[in-house]
C-alpha cells in the first residue's frame, strides 16, 4: 500500500484511523485526541508524498522517544516501505531473506555428499509457534503479533466446573427413590434396577477485570483477545470488566464471533484506553454494582494488572480482602512477574497480594496457556 490519496478523501482519512489502530497495536500508546490531532495534520498535508505522510504521524502519535521505533515498525507494515530510507528519499533496498531451517537426518547414500568434507550441518531446528510462545508480547513486531493472533484463536479453553445444588439422574451417587418407583409402576409394578441420583455440574462462572492503563496498553489488545477466546467458550459463564480511570463492562461486545470485530466494538465502549489507573476506587465500583450482586460470588476472577496505583494501596487492599471473601478463587496474573528480578515490590500488588490465591505471569502465551490450567482447575 502506498501513501497516495483516491479521489475520495473520506476513505482516505478512515484508512488513516486504521492505521493508528495498527500503530496502538505494536505498544504506542495512542489516545483519541493524538488520533484527532493525526487527522488534522493529514488534512493540511499532501497525502501523496509519503515523507509527509510519516512525519504527519510521527509528530503526532509518539509522545515518547521509545514510540518512534514502534512507530517506523507499524508505518512500513503499513505502506510497505522502510520510513528511515523515505525520509533520505531514496528507495529502500529488499531485505535479505535468512533460512533458519536445516536438514536433521543424515543425507541419503548415494547423495553426491562427500563425508570427509567438513561442511556444517545443523542437527536442531526450533520452531518458530514454540520460539513465540515464550515471547514476551510487548516485544513482538508487528507479524509477530498477527501470528500470535492466530494462536490464540487456536487456544481451547476448558472452563472450571462446580457441583450444582439440583440432582439429576447418574450411574452412581445415591438412590433416587421416586425414579426406582416411578420405573417400577411403568413396568407393571416389578422393580427392576435401582434408579440413583447425584448432583449435576455446572460451569462456574469466570470474571476477567483488565487492566487498560497506559502501564498495561502493550499487553492489553493481547489480553482481550484473549478474553474473547475464554468468553466464546462459555458465553453465558463469563463475565468481563476494563480497569482504568473507570470501570467498563465489555461482556456483551466479546460475545460476538468475529473476534476483530468484538475487539472493534469493545475499543469503542472504552473511553479510559491507555489512561491512568485507580485500581482501589474501579474494583470498589465493581464490588458495589457487580460484585455484592452475585457476580463474583463463588466465582474465579482473574485481574491482569502491573499493579501500578495511582490512589491510595490500602483502599485497594480493602477492596482486595472484599473480593477474596465473595469469589470462589482470586489469581493476578501481572505480565512482569515473569521477568528476571522481578519482586512484588508496588504498592498497589503488595497491598492486594496477601488476598491473592495465586500470582501468575502473563507476559508470553506460554503463560497465558498456563493460566487457562489454573482457571480449569478451580
Amino acid at each position: 500500500m502506498t501513501a497516495a490519496a483516491p479521489p475520495d478523501g473520506d476513505a482516505v482519512l478512515s484508512d488513516f484511523v486504521a492505521f493508528t489502530r495498527l500503530v496502538r497495536n505494536a505498544g504506542v500508546p495512542v489516545t483519541t485526541d493524538r488520533v484527532a490531532a493525526y487527522l488534522q495534520a493529514l488534512r493540511l498535508s499532501d497525502l501523496a508524498s509519503e515523507v509527509a505522510t510519516y512525519w504527519a504521524g510521527r509528530l503526532t502519535l509518539c509522545a515518547d522517544p521509545d514510540d518512534v521505533a514502534r512507530y517506523d515498525h507499524a508505518f512500513a507494515a503499513w505502506f510497505s516501505a522502510d520510513p528511515r530510507d523515505q525520509r533520505m528519499g531514496r528507495p529502500a533496498p529488499p531485505k535479505p531473506r535468512i533460512s533458519t531451517m536445516a536438514a536433521l537426518t543424515d543425507p541419503p547414500p548415494g547423495s553426491g555428499a562427500d563425508g570427509d568434507e567438513e561442511t556444517p550441518e545443523l542437527r536442531v531446528a526450533a520452531s518458530g509457534e514454540e520460539i513465540l510462545r515464550d515471547r514476551d508480547i510487548a516485544e513482538l513486531s508487528i507479524g509477530e503479533r498477527e501470528h500470535l493472533r492466530q494462536l490464540l484463536a487456536l487456544l481451547r479453553p476448558a472452563p472450571p466446573r462446580r457441583r450444582a445444588r439440583r440432582r439429576g439422574p447418574a450411574r452412581r451417587g445415591e438412590p433416587d427413590p421416586r425414579a426406582t418407583l416411578r420405573a417400577a409402576l411403568a413396568n407393571g409394578g416389578e422393580i427392576g434396577d435401582l434408579r440413583r441420583r447425584a448432583r449435576r455440574v455446572r460451569p462456574r462462572r469466570v470474571v476477567l477485570l483488565i487492566d487498560v492503563s497506559g502501564s498495561m496498553s502493550p499487553y492489553a489488545d493481547t489480553l482481550l483477545r484473549f478474553a474473547h477466546v475464554v468468553t466464546r467458550r462459555t458465553p453465558s459463564a463469563v463475565e468481563t470488566f476494563t480497569l482504568g480511570t473507570r470501570l467498563t463492562r465489555v461482556t456483551r461486545e466479546l460475545r460476538q464471533r468475529d473476534p476483530e470485530r468484538a475487539l472493534a466494538d469493545a475499543g469503542r465502549a472504552i473511553p479510559d484506553w491507555s489512561g491512568g489507573t485507580r485500581l482501589g476506587e474501579v474494583l470498589r465500583a465493581f464490588l458495589d454494582r457487580w460484585g455484592q450482586r452475585g457476580v463474583a460470588r463463588r466465582a474465579a476472577v482473574v485481574v491482569f494488572s502491573d499493579g501500578w496505583e495511582r490512589g491510595g494501596a490500602d483502599l485497594l487492599g480493602e477492596q482486595a480482602a472484599r473480593l477474596a471473601r465473595l469469589a470462589h478463587s482470586v489469581v493476578w496474573v501481572n505480565p512482569h512477574a515473569g521477568k528476571s528480578g522481578y519482586a512484588p515490590v508496588q504498592g498497589g500488588i503488595a497491598a492486594a497480594l496477601p488476598h491473592v490465591d495465586r500470582l501468575l505471569a502473563g507476559h508470553s502465551l506460554a503463560t497465558l496457556a498456563e493460566l487457562l490450567e489454573v482457571l480449569r482447575d478451580a
